[in-house]
């Protein structure tokens, strides 16, 4: 998908830096990559708590049975 972006030339040439990226793009897409990872973990950091487990649950009893 061809967007364009007015991007702060300063972030960009530091993220490059940092990241040794040969291109804008490899830059961004390393930076989204990251953002999404860190969203996907404070999601579940704040799931933490929200799911009873069954302390009598045998996984590998389970995966004896062939399930």
């Amino acid at each position: 998908m061809a967007t364009n972006l007015a991007l702060d030339d300063r972030l960009i040439a530091t993220a490059l830096k940092l990241g040794r990226h040969k291109t804008k793009k490899e830059a961004v897409t390393a930076a989204l990559e990251e953002y999404v990872a860190k969203r996907r973990q404070w999601a579940m950091l704040e799931a933490e708590g929200t799911v009873d487990f069954d302390p009598r649950y045998d996984y590998k009893a389970e995966r004896r049975r062939g399930h």
